[in-house]
C-alpha cells in the first residue's frame, strides 16, 4: 500500500485548525455521504506522541471526536495505567469518516477499502507534518501499513523497529476494539496485558526520543 504524497499533493494547512476545516468538507471518497460528519484528529499542536486509528465508529461519528465510544474508554483506562497522559496525545484515524452498514437501527461497522484509506491519508499526512511528533502509535494493522507504506502482518510489526515513511519512530499495537471482540476471558486478560506493556513502551520511548 503505497501512501508517499509529495509536498505538492498535501492540502497545504499550516495549522490543524485549517487543516480540520478543509477536512470537514472533503469529499475525497464516497463516505462522506452516509456518515453524520468528519471525525478529525484532536489534541495539542506540540503533542510528543500520536495515537492513530483506523476510523471513527459509531459514538465518535454522532460526537465528532476520536474515541469516545467503548473501545476510547479500554484506551483511557490502558493509558492511564501505563502513565501515558492522554490529553496531551493527538489522537487521530486513518479515515475521517464513519464507514457501517445499517441493521435496522443499528449501523454496524465496516472495515473501510483500499481506495478509502488512499483517499483520506492524505489527511494524516499533514496531520504529523504539522504536528511533527517524537513517536506514533499505529492501534491496528489498518493503520500500520497505512503510516509504513508495507506489507505485514501485526505480529510482525510488533515485533519491529519501525517508522512512517517520513522517517518518525512508530510503534505498532493492537486496535483497543480488539479487547472488545474477544470472547474468552482468559486470551482477553492475556492482550489486555500486553497492550499495557506496548503502551509502557510508548511512555519509554516518547522519553527518548
Amino acid at each position: 500500500m503505497d501512501m508517499y504524497l509529495t509536498e505538492d499533493e498535501l492540502p497545504g494547512a499550516r495549522s490543524l485548525a485549517e487543516l480540520k476545516a478543509k477536512a470537514d468538507d472533503c469529499r475525497r471518497c464516497e463516505l462522506y455521504r452516509h456518515a453524520t460528519q468528519t471525525v478529525f484528529g484532536e489534541g495539542p499542536s506540540r503533542a510528543a506522541i500520536v495515537l492513530v486509528g483506523e476510523q471513527p465508529g459509531d459514538k465518535e461519528d454522532l460526537a465528532g471526536r476520536p474515541f469516545v465510544g467503548p473501545a476510547g474508554m479500554v484506551l483511557n483506562d490502558c493509558l492511564a495505567k501505563a502513565k501515558v497522559d492522554r490529553d496531551q496525545c493527538y489522537v487521530t484515524n486513518m479515515v475521517k469518516h464513519f464507514k457501517f452498514l445499517q441493521r435496522g437501527k443499528r449501523r454496524l461497522h465496516q472495515k473501510p477499502n483500499v481506495s478509502e484509506i488512499v483517499a483520506c491519508h492524505v489527511w494524516v499526512a499533514q496531520e504529523l507534518q504539522i504536528l511533527r511528533p517524537r513517536l506514533v502509535v499505529a492501534l491496528g494493522l489498518t493503520a500500520v501499513r497505512s503510516l509504513t507504506g508495507k506489507t505485514m502482518t501485526l505480529a510482525s510489526a510488533r515485533e519491529q523497529k519501525l517508522q512512517t515513511e517520513a522517517g518518525t519512530a512508530l510503534l505498532a499495537t493492537i486496535h483497543p476494539s480488539y479487547l472488545l471482540r474477544l470472547p474468552d476471558e482468559a486470551m482477553k486478560a492475556r492482550e489486555h496485558a500486553r497492550f499495557l506493556e506496548d503502551l509502557k513502551r510508548v511512555a519509554e520511548m516518547a522519553r527518548a526520543a
